[in-house]
Formats: structure tokens, C-alpha cells, sequence
């Protein structure tokens, strides 16, 4: 559990980066210099957040800007903020990355990929996904959609979700699309449902087309991860599922089908 051990007043030399925890943007220019001129005119009216790791071995969680700010106020002007205000925390490296990431993202409007990173990191260190979701003021399911798509997702996805060009309903999309793709075809479905949003097509869901073969197999795969997996369904279920199987052409097939990738996601998505 991350904790705050104190507040103080440290040597500003002694405070760190750490490689495995870092600013989840690129430093803005200008939010920096703002902060150098705000500092120099009222000091630093915020503590850093820094991370204890051994006694008096410090890295930054919180305060990239304001850090950097003060790095530039000594170069011009030597002698100033040789010491600064600290929060001190304690907590697993685990911790204190997903702390960092809460602050950016209290701080900035974070994009969803500014996440990715430390829930994987996060979900590897086995904590669950309501914890996860939890610590980060998130969803379950938020958390969920992550750890199932991010993971095999193209890194032309991840780019364009950064950079604001893709949606994440959308990136959702082409990832279904290739998780459903036949053996040895995920790469020509990836590169197609690219080449839709490089050419302004918006990527569209595809039509499901459920067979007993595709679910026997996709089923077996499910299996070979998680042997013990068990299915709690109703008759309706069961009616739904032979519903998608028998007549591809039912007007409410959608519902059926809808029905089916909630009770048996391994099957469909």
C-alpha cells in the first residue's frame, strides 16, 4: 500500500529519476518556464513527490515540470533551491509506478494509451483487475479491455490512439477483427483494417459468422489457457447459441448473437 511517510526538506541533489518511472508526456516547453517564473516569483508552492526506496535514496513520482523548472532556475542563478520541499512515499515499485501514472493523469488530460504500459506492468505483478481499476479511479471492464487488446495490438494502433487519430472504440474494432481472424491470418486482417483508416474509411465491425467448427476450436483454445473455466447458462442461453448456429438469416440474430458474446466471449470475440 502506498503510504506517505513525511514531509521534508531535502538537498535537491538527492533527488532521482528512476528508469522505470517516468513523465507519461513529453515535457512542454512552456508549462516549464511557466513554472520558473512562478517559482523565482512565489517558490515552489507544491512539494515534489518523491519515492523513499532505501533511507534518504529518493526518486520522483510527482513533479516532472516543477522539477525541471527548478534545474533551470540553478543554472542561471547558482545557490537557489539547493534544498526543496518533498512529500516522501513509500510503497512496491509497482505501486509507485501506478501512483505516478494517478498524478499524471489527475494532473493532464491523459489519453488512454498513457495508461498501457502500467496496467501490463500492473497486471504482471498479479494485481487484479478490480485493484487496478480501483487505484486508478477506472472500471473493471476499463481495465479488462486493456489487458485483452493491448497486448498483441499493432503498434500503428497504439501510434495513431496517441496521437488522437484513432478512437478507442474504434482501435477496439480492428483488434476484434483480428482476434477472430482464421490462424495465419491476423497479419493481412491487421494490415486491411489499416489500410480502411489510412484511406478515411472508418473501420467497420465485421459481420460475426459462428459455425460449430470456429466455436470447437476457439473453445479448445480458451481451454489450453484456462482448463478450469466454467459456464453458468440458462435455456434462453442455450436457445441463443443454437440460434446463431442454425439460421444465419433470423431477423433478431443480433440479439442472439449479442446474448452469446456475453455468456460465451470465448466463442465469439
Amino acid at each position: 500500500m502506498v503510504t506517505t511517510k513525511r514531509y521534508d526538506y531535502v538537498p535537491i541533489e538527492q533527488v532521482q529519476e528512476h528508469p522505470s518511472i517516468a513523465n507519461h508526456r513529453e515535457l512542454n516547453e512552456s508549462k516549464v518556464a511557466h513554472y520558473k517564473d512562478d517559482i523565482l516569483k512565489n517558490g515552489l508552492l507544491e512539494p515534489l513527490v518523491v519515492w523513499e526506496r532505501k533511507n534518504r535514496e529518493y526518486f520522483l513520482v510527482g513533479g516532472f515540470h516543477r522539477l525541471n523548472a527548478i534545474r533551470r532556475i540553478r543554472a542561471e542563478r547558482p545557490g537557489y533551491y539547493d534544498r526543496v520541499d518533498v512529500r516522501v512515499v513509500a510503497g512496491d515499485l509497482e505501486e509507485i509506478r501506478a501512483l505516478n501514472l494517478k498524478l499524471n493523469a489527475d494532473r493532464l488530460d491523459a489519453k488512454i494509451s498513457d495508461y498501457f504500459d502500467t496496467i501490463l506492468f500492473l497486471n504482471n505483478a498479479n494485481w487484479s483487475t478490480e485493484r487496478i481499476g480501483s487505484f486508478l479511479d477506472k472500471s473493471t471492464s476499463w481495465v479488462e479491455d486493456i489487458l485483452r487488446y493491448v497486448p498483441g495490438m499493432d503498434p500503428r494502433i497504439r501510434a495513431y490512439l496517441h496521437q488522437g487519430k484513432l478512437s478507442w472504440s474504434k482501435a477496439k474494432q480492428i483488434c476484434r477483427r483480428v482476434l477472430a481472424a482464421e490462424p495465419g491470418q491476423e497479419r493481412a486482417v491487421a494490415e486491411a483494417a489499416l489500410a480502411e483508416l489510412e484511406g478515411g474509411a472508418t473501420p467497420k465491425e465485421p459481420i460475426v459468422v459462428l459455425t460449430p467448427k470456429a466455436a470447437q476450436r476457439r473453445l479448445a483454445r480458451h481451454l489450453e489457457k484456462d482448463p478450469k473455466a466454467t459456464y453458468t447458462v440458462s435455456a434462453q442461453d442455450l436457445y441463443s447459441l443454437l440460434t446463431v448456429f442454425a439460421d444465419k438469416g433470423a431477423a433478431d440474430r443480433e440479439q442472439h448473437l449479442a446474448r452469446v458474446r456475453k455468456i460465451f466471449p470465448a466463442l465469439v470475440d
